[in-house]
């Protein structure tokens, strides 16, 4: 399951649910657990989901659950946490909140830490078919995908990642700069993406340019472009002749419409309706109207 890291408490009151509709557990010292269950914020009792606050399990030091998730390697993580959050088993992500440490402008470390929100991947099979039928039929189109964080553009990718690494004849980067998408723990155990190859880095800019000259990729599946320089990467690959799938939480379609993507997907809840966009974000369609036949996954 991947939380094996919890307090004895609330693993027992997390084991009382149903881990497929589990994404996210917000631990705060002192306070209720809550957890996003179904899509919504509950509170976590002994026994599993309660209506109110006083029946809820109460968390402890918040130190010791993050201790125990980097196995008391604190040294192992000190480059993530510089951005605020740490990858552990099985690509579950922590994001950390305390006093941050500056130094030159930047986060050197996270000290007093009084929360943590912890983000559990999912790999959903045939949740982008829809992208495939309405998109992909020919050949792949450099695509960002994009929503308000916890929808499912993770997952998404992760979906995109093993259909086409289920062919022979594109050769498919995953750059998973989070360790999230194929959720790689340190023994290269993670979820199973097929025929592709897989580069970890905290630089997107400087590290794509070294795959896309080791590797030789055709499509380059990246996740969370933001900053001038995410942006500047991938502008770098479309460079190159690289189809590039990514996903984003930018969500203003004037900034959206100058990255350098054929085509837009925008995710409004987990489960529901996608919209799909071409590069002048004149609708295309939506996920709705796509034909559920077959995929068309093999361009050689």
């Amino acid at each position: 399951m991947g939380l094996s890291f919890l307090t004895e408490q609330i693993s027992t009151a997390v084991g009382h649910l149903n881990y497929n509709f589990l994404s996210e557990l917000r631990i705060r010292r002192g306070q209720p657990v809550i957890v996003e269950y179904c899509g919504e914020y509950k509170y976590l009792g002994a026994a599993g989901i309660v209506n109110t606050s006083a029946a809820a399990v109460i968390a402890g030091d918040v130190t010791e659950i993050l201790n125990r998730a980097m196995s008391g390697c604190v040294y192992n993580y000190t480059e993530q946490m510089k951005y605020g959050f740490i990858t552990v088993e099985h690509g579950v992500r922590i994001g950390i909140a305390g006093e941050y440490v500056t130094e030159s402008g930047g986060v050197k470390t996270i000290k007093s830490i009084t929360s943590l929100n912890i983000r559990i991947p999912h790999d959903v099979k045939g949740c982008a078919k829809f992208l495939f039928n309405s998109l992909y039929r020919e050949r792949p189109y450099s695509t960002l995908i994009f929503s308000k964080p916890g929808l499912g553009k993770t997952t998404m990718l992760r979906d995109i990642a093993r259909t086409f690494g289920a062919g022979k004849s594109v050769n498919v980067l995953v750059f998973d700069e989070r360790g999230e998408i194929a959720a790689m723990d340190g023994y290269g155990d993670g979820f199973d993406l097929g025929n592709v190859d897989i580069v970890r880095s905290y630089n997107k800019l400087s590290a794509i340019g070294g795959a896309i000259r080791a590797m030789k990729p055709q499509i380059i599946i990246t996740d969370e472009l933001y900053g001038a320089e995410d942006i500047k990467a991938a502008e770098y690959a479309a460079d190159c002749g690289i189809c590039i799938i990514a996903s984003s939480h930018i969500t203003d379609k004037q900034i959206l419409s100058k990255m350098p993507f054929e085509y837009f997907v925008k995710l409004n809840k987990i489960g529901g309706k996608a919209e799909i966009y071409d590069k002048n974000f004149s609708a295309y369609c939506d996920s709705s109207a796509y034909n559920v036949a077959g995929n068309t996954i093999d361009f050689g």
